[in-house]
Formats: structure tokens, C-alpha cells, sequence
């Protein structure tokens, strides 16, 4: 969709933009979702019983999804996504009178529709399976694989549409439940889930957890692992393999403090407990936003607390995609541009103006970069997107996380602090456990923030944001001084050629980023050796550091940083922080064949949405 010129009134925006079909449903409005092959209009799910065996040897899940269902429209058929599991039957109701079931055309990356036989008077369905060998959302490593080196381990990661891989399921963002489950595991290990978890290990390998609040597909998680548990304070605490524990408690230690800035900018926190599982490295993501118990990978844990305000972004998520929730994935930045939003505030609130000032720039630049490499005029830069026919994984970029911050910003700046403030804890209020459009979203903003005034929704420019393609030229500005006083630092290095100090002046995980990402095209690996002696770059326990200048080492050909390059591709499995070394080493004929022979080693040791994506790069 092309930028319009002329601001249109919300309203009309709200009748000529919204393209999602949608029927209410008693209290609910259920949205279809093209990402899924359920018919929430005619029948959706409300709870999950959930009874699953963990079978490490044969590597698979097997057992017993039952489902509660709303048959409102009296159906003779309800339909759920399945993507590779293996269905045994499917019965009816407490007496488990078996039905008939049938599925759908497999399509590419939403496997295909279970369609179950059912009644107008159906409440309970049960669905006994098996998952697949490849199901998406598993990763099963074996115990060469864990820190331990004793034990196997299984996590999931179901967002955006991997759910469906190991339980059947309505699989859209749009359809909540609640649920409680029982798993069995070997008696050595210790299962955990996205609900209410144990603190130790029973004897019977047995574990049952309830989930009172109604979540989205994307949000059930399962880990399995020699798994134990050390309390931060009354409710946060760390769960991690016994060799990382201590380390992990230690680097997290402010987990208390970071809720309660959160609980005090935007309304209480409504999940319980708020714990960490800190997974092994092939964890594809910086953190997943599991209800009660983020997920976290372990390349945060620097020893010197320099990357924990991606802890602010997961516990963000308990307003901002927990509690209110996209209702499809072509309404991503509800979830993600709010947190990054949320996440700023929390780390202002806990580091200072000065760190949340770094990482608004940072985030500019993560946007203008966006926008450069997908093209200012591409659809996929608005804000309300649509990967219809596509993997909404696509979609989970920094147009719905910066470009989405940017517009909250921008908000912000216009109406002023205190008052946006106010209209978002209004916000999570009023849609608390619910899933929203985009659209919804920008008609409690017309009811609640604007109220009328043109001159501010003039000046907001909602339609540009929203469903305009690159970024408004109303972005507020953001800057840094401290990135200001590097800058000058910098000019002086590259003016007399001694870095001698500073490693003394430059000292943050920011700072050092930033001065990295400045340092000018034609650097030399003699110059790279000269600011690895006064830093040690190279060796840095600083992850985020590590991805910078190891970027630069590839393209200014540092030999020096080879072996740890290598080492920092094999051991770790974050897909943000290994694909762009990939990238850059492709740009060399030798490069290419270097990132060849590293991946070929490194490739089981990755999740599998790690591995299918640098699979297509290397190909």
C-alpha cells in the first residue's frame, strides 16, 4: 500500500483498512486468521487437558489432547491445525465415543487442517497422537548437547505457528484457553511448562501443571531436563542445568526490581510467579515470553550483568502479548512494538536516562537498516502487515519491533508522558487476557487518547504509521550523549592512531557497541589489532560485543579472531547473533567456503528454524 499524503480521520481508516473477517461470538470477537485452518466462528476451543509422555529414545511425544469446545453455532464439524502429527483417534465427550476425523490438503508451512466429526451438542474433544519426527517446535539434544553433558533435554518453541506440531490445536493468537496438563518424563529429570511449576524433582517422573489463565497456542512450552531451581526473592527465581545455576541466579539478581518498575508504570503483574529457565545455547531467540517462566538464552549470561535488560523485554511481554495479545500475526507490532516500548521504560526506570537514550539510537538504526534492505516503499514495512500465503515468521522483523516503537514514541512525544501513560495502563486494563486487531487497537486509541482533537490526530499521522510503508517524517528524534562524547573519541583516534585509554573512557556493553559500529569502512586489521590490545574484543565474554566486532573481523579479513569466530558459530545457536556472521562470511568466495565447513559441523547443534534459514543462505 502506497503512503497517503492526506491524513484520513481514524474512523474512515477503521472502515476502508480493516481487511479481517471477524464474527462475535457471546462476549468474544473471533477473528479468522489466515494463518490457521480453524473456524473460531463456528466452533473454537476454551481449555486444554493435556496428558503426554516424553519418550527421549524415540524422541516424541505421545498421549491425549482434550479439548473443552464452544459449539455456539451448534456445528457438525470443528477444525484443528495439525502440522506432521501422527492422529490414532479422535473420541467424543467423558464417554469417549470415537468420531470420525479427516484432513485437509497439506499446505506449505501451516501443515493442514484435522477436521473432527462432532455434534451441536459436543463439549469435550479427545485427540490421542503422536508428534512427528520433524515437529517444528521440538528440539530434542542429546547430552553432549546440555552443559551437563549427562543428560538429554527437550524444549519448545511454538511462536508463531509451531504449536501445532506437537499438540493439535487452534493455532492462532486470536483464540485463547486455558489449560492443565500432566507429562511424564524420566525419573531423573524435571518437566516445566508456560503455567503454575514445580521447584524440585519428584520421584515418580510425573508432573502436573495449571494454567488458570486463558493463553494463546503460541504461548504453551514444555522443557525437560536435569532442571533445578534457585529463588531471586518471593516471586522470581532462576531455573537452569545445575552447572549454570549459580551463575545465572547471580547475573539476574535484580529480576525482583525490574517487576517492580514494570507493576509501577503499567498496573500490576497478573501471572503469579515470574521465574527464568535459562536453556541451552542452541535456543534460537534471545528470550521467548512463556507465561510464569520466560525462556532465556544463555549467551546473556556475560558474568558482569551487561545484558540483562533483555530480561525487561520478556517480562515486558506479560502486558504487552501476554495479557493483550495480537489477534493474528498480521497484527505483530501489538505485541512487539509495545514491549520495545515497555522494555525502554523498565530499562530507564532500573539503568538510567543515559541507557535507555543508547538504545533508542541503536533502535533507529535498527529500523533504518530495516527499511534500507527491504526498500522504503515495501509493503512489509507497514506496521498492519500481511503474510497471507506466507510464514508469519517472515513478519518478525524490526518493522513490527522498532517501527512499532517509533510510533509509540512519536504518540508519546505529542500527548506527553504522564498522559500516555495513563491511556496504556488504561489500555491494559480494558483488554486484559483478551486478543485485539490493529484496527481494535486504533479505535480505543480514537475513544480514549485522541477523543476527537484533529489537531492532534492530524499531527500523529496514524494512517502513515499504520499502513503507510517506511517511517513518518513526524519520528520523534532521539540521541545520545554519550554516544556524542564516543563520536569525539573516536575522531581523535583516527587522528593520532593511539587507542591507549580508551577502554577507559568506553567502558558499557552500548558504549563499546556503538563505537564499534562507528569505526570507519577502511579499517585495517593493523588498526583492528591495535583496538583489540585495548579492548580485547576478540576475546570478550560479551556476546552482543562478540557479533559486532567479529562482523568486522570477517570483513576486514583480522585473522586473529578466526578460531573464536569459529568456537562462537559452534556453541551458539542464537539465530540473530549467527546469521549475520554467515552473511558476511558469503561475501567471499573463501568466505563462503569457510561458513560451509563451520556450518556442516555446527548445523545439529541448531534449532531447527535456525537451521532451515541458514540452510536457504548456504545453499
Amino acid at each position: 500500500m502506497k503512503r497517503l499524503t492526506l491524513m484520513i480521520p481514524i474512523l474512515m481508516i477503521l472502515s476502508c483498512q480493516q481487511n479481517t473477517k471477524k464474527t462475535t461470538i457471546s462476549d468474544q470477537v473471533m477473528v479468522d486468521d489466515t494463518h490457521s485452518f480453524s473456524k473460531p466462528s463456528v466452533a473454537y476451543v476454551e481449555h486444554l487437558n493435556l496428558d503426554l509422555k516424553v519418550d527421549f529414545e524415540q524422541q516424541q511425544l505421545s498421549g491425549k489432547a482434550s479439548w473443552i469446545i464452544n459449539n455456539k453455532a451448534k456445528a457438525s464439524e470443528i477444525i484443528f491445525d495439525d502440522s506432521k502429527l501422527n492422529i490414532a483417534k479422535v473420541t467424543l465427550g467423558t464417554a469417549e465415543k470415537e468420531t470420525t476425523f479427516s484432513f485437509g490438503p497439506e499446505a506449505e508451512y501451516m501443515g493442514r487442517a484435522l477436521k473432527v466429526a462432532i455434534s451441536p451438542e459436543t463439549k469435550l474433544v479427545n485427540i490421542y497422537y503422536t508428534t512427528g519426527k520433524d515437529a517444528s517446535a521440538l528440539q530434542w539434544l542429546n547430552p553432549q548437547q546440555t552443559a551437563g553433558k549427562k543428560r538429554p533435554y527437550l524444549f519448545t518453541q511454538s511462536q508463531t505457528i509451531a504449536a501445532r506440531s506437537w499438540v493439535p490445536c487452534q493455532d492462532s493468537p486470536g483464540i485463547r484457553f486455558t489449560y492443565h496438563a500432566k507429562i511424564q518424563v524420566p525419573v531423573d529429570l524435571l518437566a516445566l511448562m508456560s503455567a503454575e511449576n514445580p521447584q524440585a524433582k519428584n520421584n515418580t517422573g510425573i508432573y502436573e501443571f495449571k494454567q488458570k489463565h486463558a493463553i494463546p497456542s503460541y504461548l504453551l512450552a514444555l522443557a525437560v531436563g536435569d532442571i533445578v531451581f534457585k529463588a531471586v526473592d518471593e516471586r522470581t527465581g532462576v531455573y537452569a542445568e545445575p552447572s549454570v545455576l549459580e551463575k545465572a541466579t547471580w547475573e539476574f539478581a535484580d529480576m525482583g526490581k525490574m517487576v517492580h518498575a514494570a507493576e509501577v508504570l503499567y498496573g500490576p503483574y497478573r501471572w503469579g510467579r515470574y521465574d527464568l529457565l535459562v536453556l541451552p545455547p542452541s535456543f534460537p531467540f534471545g528470550g521467548m515470553e512463556n507465561p510464569n517462566l520466560t525462556f532465556i538464552t544463555p549467551t546473556i549470561l556475560a558474568g558482569d550483568r551487561s545484558l540483562v535488560s533483555i530480561i525487561c523485554h520478556e517480562l515486558a511481554h506479560s502486558w504487552s502479548g501476554n495479557l493483550v495479545t495480537n489477534s493474528t500475526w498480521n497484527d505483530f507490532w501489538l505485541n512487539e512494538g509495545f514491549t520495545n516500548y515497555f522494555e525502554r521504560r523498565v530499562d530507564e526506570a532500573i539503568f538510567g536516562k543515559d541507557e535507555a537514550a543508547m538504545q533508542e539510537v541503536f533502535a533507529k538504526h535498527a529500523l533504518d537498516d530495516a527499511i534500507k534492505d527491504m526498500g522504503a516503499g515495501n509493503k512489509d514495512t507497514h506496521l498492519k502487515t500481511d503474510y497471507t500465503g506466507r510464514n508469519p515468521d517472515e513478519g518478525t522483523n524490526d518493522i513490527a519491533y522498532e517501527k512499532g516503537f517509533f510510533f509509540l514514541k512519536t504518540i508519546e512525544a505529542a500527548v506527553g508522558r504522564e498522559k500516555f501513560d495513563a491511556f496504556l495502563r488504561g489500555y491494559f486494563d480494558s483488554h486484559a487476557f483478551q486478543s485485539l486487531t490493529t484496527e481494535q487497537f486504533l479505535d480505543y486509541l480514537n475513544k480514549n487518547l485522541i477523543k476527537g482533537d484533529k489537531v492532534l490526530e492530524n499531527k500523529l499521522e496514524i494512517n502513515k504509521w499504520v499502513y503507510g510503508s517506511g517511517v513518518p517524517s513526524n519520528v520523534v528524534a532521539v540521541g545520545s550523549e554519550r554516544f556524542k562524547a564516543i563520536d569525539d573519541l573516536l575522531a581523535n583516534w583516527q587522528k593520532t592512531g593511539s587507542a591507549k585509554g580508551l577502554s577507559r573512557a568506553i567502558v558499557s556493553s552500548n558504549e563499546r557497541r556503538y563505537f564499534i559500529s562507528q569505526l570507519p569502512e577502511n579499517l585495517t586489521a593493523k588498526e583492528m589489532t591495535v583496538l583489540d590490545a585495548e579492548f580485547g574484543f576478540t576475546a570478550s565474554n560479551n556476546t552482543d560485543i562478540q557479533l559486532a566486532w567479529y562482523e568486522l573481523a570477517i570483513r576486514h579479513h583480522y585473522g586473529t579472531a578466526d578460531a573464536r569466530i569459529k568456537a562462537y558459530l559452534l556453541e551458539n545457536g542464537r539465530m540473530w547473533h549467527i546469521i549475520p556472521l554467515y552473511k558476511e562470511m558469503m561475501a567471499t568466495p573463501a568466505g563462503l567456503k569457510t561458513a560451509r565447513e563451520i556450518y556442516k559441523q555446527a548445523r545439529p547443534n541448531y534449532h531447527p528454524m535456525t537451521y532451515l534459514a541458514i540452510d536457504k543462505l548456504l545453499k
